[in-house]
């Protein structure tokens, strides 16, 4: 039990201590929570403009096929809610060889390159979490497998999961959301392209067989 001689010294200390944790909660930048190892969650901005400037600055490959679907862009722009982009990264089209890269940059193929961009696009925004707890979300191009993604093992046995999650097999690396209140702009960093490998089937022809 404390004497009343010591009560001004506790009060001083107590609202030192009080001072100090609000100065320092104050100052700390605000942190997100993410369940997930496989990506670390950033919130940069608050327009939908800066999204499509943020993929144009870091994924300027994929920058540029989304850009040559004039349909999916206009749809992305009138999303009311707003959108999701599964941005493949620079180190994804480099692994995916000469060939297909001079495959995407040919006219003939442009309807081909049309439809990988729609696989990489929804018209409302999927966040993280809502990935690794889905089993598939459907693009503008179609649906797409979900994963959860596993490390470990041996050929494909005794391996774990390690937090992540793939879509056709391409893991998501980075989040990066930008939402002002009324829009949420999702961009979902990815090690591959999501989009079906059967269209490459199609490459070097003037139209893909069932299409219009």
């Amino acid at each position: 039990m404390l004497s009343t001689a010591h009560l001004p010294v506790c009060i001083i200390l107590s609202c030192s201590l009080f001072l100090q944790l609000t100065a320092a909660f104050q100052s700390s930048p605000p942190r997100f929570h993410n369940t997930h190892k496989f990506n670390e969650r950033v919130v940069l901005s608050s327009s939908a403009t800066d999204a499509e400037d943020h993929i144009a600055k870091n994924f300027p490959t994929c920058s540029d096929i989304l850009f040559r679907n004039n349909d999916v862009m206009k749809k992305i722009s009138k999303a009311d809610e707003g959108f999701t982009i599964f941005a493949p990264n620079e180190a994804a089209f480099k692994a995916l060889g000469d060939k297909k890269k001079e495959q995407i940059e040919d006219v003939r193929n442009e309807e081909m390159v049309e439809k990988i961009a729609a696989y990489h696009c929804i018209t409302e925004p999927v966040t993280a979490d809502q990935l690794f707890n889905s089993g598939g979300v459907v693009t503008l191009g179609g649906e797409v497998p979900a994963e959860r993604s596993v490390s470990g093992g041996f050929l494909g046995v005794g391996g774990r999961e390690d937090g992540g999650v793939t879509l056709n097999g391409s893991k998501v690396v980075n989040t990066f959301e930008f939402d002002d209140g009324d829009k949420a702009c999702i961009v979902h960093e990815m090690d591959g392209l999501i989009s079906p490998t059967i269209l490459w089937r199609y490459a070097d022809q003037l139209r893909i067989p069932g299409s219009t």
